[in-house]
Formats: C-alpha cells, sequence, structure tokens
C-alpha cells in the first residue's frame, strides 16, 4: 500500500509518498480502508518535529473509511462497517490499524469525508463551547480565524446557542465565509480593539477563541472582560511565551486555559456523546462542515504547505 512516512523531521518536503507493508489486525484492532484522512495543524507538528515522535512514522491521526479486517476480541465493529476515527496514528495512508474503541460509526446520511471532516475539528469545536467554557445567549465571544476549520464550527455552535459572535479572519472574503456561518460581526485582526469597543461599549467580551497564538494573545487578553475566559486552543502563528500570571491580574481576574480536545474524550461514553451530537446535526442539516481544499495523497506536502501559508479555509482533507 502507499503512505506518507517521515524519516527525518523538517519541512513539507520531509514527508515521502512511498509503498509500505500494508498492517494486520492485532488483537482488539480493527483495520480500515482510508476514504479520507483529516489534514491538521498537529499534524505540522510531528511533521516539523515540534511534537516529537519516533521515527520513520506515517503522519495523520484523523479519518474515515471501511473496516476491511477486525481482530480478535473486537466484538462491536464488523467488516463493511463505515467508522470515523480521530486517535489512529498513521491515518495517511490506504489503510490503517485501529483500536477499535478508538473509532465511532459513521450514521446513515454522512458521507465518509464528511465524516473524516468532522472529527478532531468537530470534536474540538464542540468541547470548547459546551465544556471549557459553556457559552450563554446572553454573552459576546471572539472567534479567531474565524474561516478556518475549527473557526467555522465554533462559529455555527456559538450562534446556535444564541450568542453574539465577534469573528476575526485575513481577508474580506474569510470575513464573509464567517458571517454566512452565523457571525454578527467580522473585523480584520487589526481592527479587533476598535471592534470590541463598538459592540461591547467598551465593557469587553466573555470569551475569546484563540487558536492563532503568539499573533493575537496579547490583544485577546485586552479583548476580555474583567474575570473573562481566554480560551488558547492553538498556536498556528507560534507558540506564546511564557506567562506571568499577574498579567491575568491586571486584566481584570482573568481566566486562562489551554485545552486539548483528546482531554474532552476521556471515556467512551463521552466519545460517542459528542460524535453523536456531530453527526445528528450534519444529517439534519444543523451543522455545515465546510471542506474547503482535498489533495491526493501524493500531494500531501503541498496540503501542509497551503495549511501553514493559510491558503486554506475550513477543512483539508486527502484522498488516499
Amino acid at each position: 500500500m502507499k503512505a506518507i512516512v517521515v524519516s527525518t523531521p523538517g519541512d513539507p518536503s520531509a514527508m515521502e509518498y512511498r509503498s509500505t507493508d500494508a498492517p494486520a489486525a492485532q488483537p482488539g484492532e480493527v483495520v480500515v480502508d482510508v476514504a479520507a484522512a483529516g489534514v491538521n495543524f498537529i499534524d505540522v507538528y510531528h511533521r516539523s518535529g515540534q511534537y516529537p515522535l519516533d521515527t520513520p512514522f506515517t503522519l495523520g491521526l484523523e479519518g474515515a473509511g471501511t473496516v476491511s479486517q477486525v481482530g480478535f476480541d473486537v466484538e462491536d465493529v464488523r467488516v463493511g462497517d463505515r467508522v470515523a476515527w480521530m486517535q489512529g496514528s498513521g491515518s495517511y495512508a490506504q489503510k490503517v490499524a485501529l483500536p477499535a474503541d478508538k473509532t465511532v460509526p459513521v450514521p446513515e446520511g454522512v458521507d465518509l469525508e464528511t465524516a473524516a471532516a468532522a472529527m478532531l475539528q468537530g470534536i474540538t469545536a464542540h468541547s470548547l463551547v459546551y465544556s471549557t467554557y459553556v457559552v450563554q445567549p446572553e454573552d459576546t465571544v471572539v472567534i479567531h480565524a474565524a474561516a478556518g476549520g475549527v473557526g467555522l464550527l465554533l462559529t455555527q455552535m456559538v450562534a446556535r446557542r444564541g450568542a453574539t459572535v465577534l469573528a476575526t479572519a485575513s481577508t474580506a472574503q474569510k470575513r464573509q465565509r464567517a458571517r454566512d456561518a452565523g457571525a454578527d460581526h467580522a473585523c480584520e485582526y487589526a481592527m479587533l480593539k476598535q471592534a470590541v469597543g463598538e459592540h461591547t461599549g467598551y465593557r469587553g467580551v466573555d470569551v475569546v477563541y484563540d487558536g492563532v497564538g503568539i499573533a493575537t494573545f496579547e490583544d485577546s487578553i485586552a479583548a476580555l472582560r474583567p474575570r473573562g475566559t481566554m480560551v488558547l486552543y492553538g498556536q498556528s502563528s507560534g507558540a506564546v511565551a511564557p506567562l506571568d500570571p499577574q498579567i491575568l491580574a491586571r486584566n481584570g481576574s482573568l481566566y486562562l486555559t489551554r485545552p486539548l480536545a483528546f482531554d474532552y474524550i476521556s471515556d467512551r461514553h463521552e466519545f460517542l456523546r459528542r460524535t453523536h451530537d456531530l453527526f445528528e446535526w450534519v444529517a439534519n442539516g444543523e451543522l455545515d462542515i465546510h471542506v474547503g481544499h482535498t489533495y491526493s495523497l501524493e500531494d500531501a506536502p503541498r496540503a501542509h504547505a497551503d495549511l501553514e501559508a493559510r491558503r486554506t479555509s475550513g477543512k483539508v482533507l486527502l484522498l488516499p
């Protein structure tokens, strides 16, 4: 089979499209024929060595496909089942072996590409809106990079909760996409302070969802009301420097959290509950999973380059 393998971490050219041995299902595992693999910033961090992995490794945590093998001691998954996952290393491949309990069934009415696109970013958005900070109808919320994969889902979910969304995005086209997803207001990053003042009467917002990191962190802190919540869930522009906690006190007794989606699916019941919500909303037309870009598996280096250069919007998928 073909897969994307990294032998030495580095820039996108470190990814090699090559033949590898097809996996066999071990006890407790299934092998899935991959229909679509999600491309995420965590893959960039793995590829670059920022989040080190033992080499050589095949990239990709997320995807969807059809089960082709079932290992011993697997009871709830069968050959032919359509499944999705977000904790399966090696998803940039034509086949991947996964723990059966890390997969979820894909219901009728949801195609496999949409299912793959919904997993990591959908679980992230669901966790941020319904658990990290429970958004209320009276809240005003800043969402950075609102036209990105997580940003579009956050915008839809926050709007679904009845709160006011103040979105940021880098281009007029992306700002319009955020408005189409439910944002009440959208502005350039540099205009955030003015926008917060105009739309909150200089009170500040209740919560900021920031997946950008170092480029937006200071403005995000300044945008919050006293006792507001800063949710730093990513670092697409680079990591935030070590922080003096007194900054939180000086800006109004703020709360700061750095959540990871994997901590919000710590048991299978929680995992199934969140994916059930996502797939139900998708099937009912209540949540739009925007697949912005698809690439062939061998074009994975270009997919990473486009993602890092912010030339993408919505979800990025590889199609083996």
